[in-house]
Order: structure tokens, then C-alpha cells, then sequence
């Protein structure tokens, strides 16, 4: 999708603000699940909720699989402005490393330790129940310190529910939510500022 393009500096994936803010992502519901702009009374913007009681059957995922097999992007830090639901929320991504082997990174707020197996790499995630967060993760430093391989470029990412999301974003370097340029800013403070820990 993006492999072709130059990239630096930010690169934004999903904004929550305009007409078409999941254009480049694919939406996945089932049971009691659901994938809504709603206005988030905390920041009194517009916010994509993404709510369900089965996690892992309530997501959005980029690149649209019907468009593209791969985002293709090579900036190596992602973050994300999300706002825990006090409920289970996780969120994955997809990188190829430098060996060409495809490994996939899950971040969740209901496991306590990191596992590592050959092809998955599971997180914790230390966050509040409640509240807007700013997390950033070091692709290039992940894959790294798990696989001792060398980020290549990513593949997909995935947000499951239980969450408010208002941003998603790469870049070249590590942007704190201070560093932020005033228009990808929250606006009220993050709670938080965090790093899933492996």
C-alpha cells in the first residue's frame, strides 16, 4: 500500500476527525459487537468506538485486505490515542523483519507476562481502566530485543475492541504526545504515557 512511497517524518493511518476516517481500514463485527463514530464526552470530539464482549471478534484492521496484502511502511514507531473502556482491549501488529519472516506483536491490558514464540510476541499493556492514552512502541527496538532481527517494514495493524480510538499514527523517530504538532494533539491531557513492556 505505502511500500512505493517515501516515508519520514509522520505518517497517519486513522484520525478519527472527517469524512472518511476509515478509509484504509477494514471493519470486522460479530455477536454483540460494534464499530461506531460516537462524540467522546471527555474530549467532546468525535471518537471511533469499537465495543464488544468478544474481543477478538470486534476489530478494524489496515490495509483493507480486499485493496492491499501490506501497508508497507518503514517508519519504525507506531503510536496510538486510545481511550480504555475499563474492559479488555488489545491491538496487534504485523512487521516483516530482515530475515523476511513475518512476526506479529500483541498488545493487551488482560495478560500479565510477555510470551515469545516463533512467529508471536504477547504484551502486557499497563494502563488505567479508564482514559485517554498516548502509546508509542520502538518497531525497530521490538523486533530487535525479541527475534535479534532487523525491522524490514510493517505489514498490518490491528485494533480490537474494548476502546475509544482517535489516532493512529508512524513516524521516524519517538514524537511524545508533548511533542505532538498542535493538530494531532488531544487536546485534553493523556492520562498516561505509556509503552507495552516486553
Amino acid at each position: 500500500m505505502f511500500k512505493n512511497t517515501f516515508h519520514t517524518g509522520i505518517l497517519s493511518l486513522f484520525y478519527s476527525v472527517g469524512s472518511t476516517p476509515l478509509q484504509l481500514w477494514e471493519e470486522q463485527s460479530d455477536g454483540d459487537g460494534a464499530i461506531t463514530m460516537v462524540k467522546d464526552d471527555e474530549i467532546g470530539s468525535s471518537a471511533l468506538a469499537i465495543t464488544s464482549s468478544l474481543i477478538h471478534d470486534t476489530f478494524i484492521t489496515s490495509p483493507n485486505s480486499r485493496l492491499h496484502a501490506s501497508l508497507g511502511i518503514s517508519l519504525p514507531h507506531i503510536a496510538f490515542i486510545v481511550k480504555t473502556m475499563d474492559a479488555y482491549f488489545s491491538f496487534e501488529i504485523e512487521v516483516v523483519d530482515d530475515k523476511l519472516e513475518t512476526r506479529r506483536f500483541r498488545a493487551s491490558n488482560f495478560q500479565d507476562t510477555t510470551r515469545v514464540k516463533e512467529y508471536i510476541c504477547t504484551m502486557p499493556l499497563r494502563l488505567p481502566d479508564t482514559g485517554w492514552n498516548y502509546i508509542h512502541l520502538n518497531l525497530a527496538d521490538l523486533v530487535r530485543r525479541v527475534y535479534g532481527s532487523g525491522f524490514k517494514h510493517c505489514v498490518r495493524v490491528t485494533v480490537h475492541a474494548n476502546c475509544h480510538l482517535r489516532r493512529v499514527f508512524f513516524s521516524d523517530k519517538p514524537i511524545t504526545e508533548e511533542q505532538l504538532p498542535a493538530e494531532m494533539k488531544l487536546f485534553a491531557a493523556p492520562s498516561v504515557s505509556t509503552s507495552a513492556t516486553s
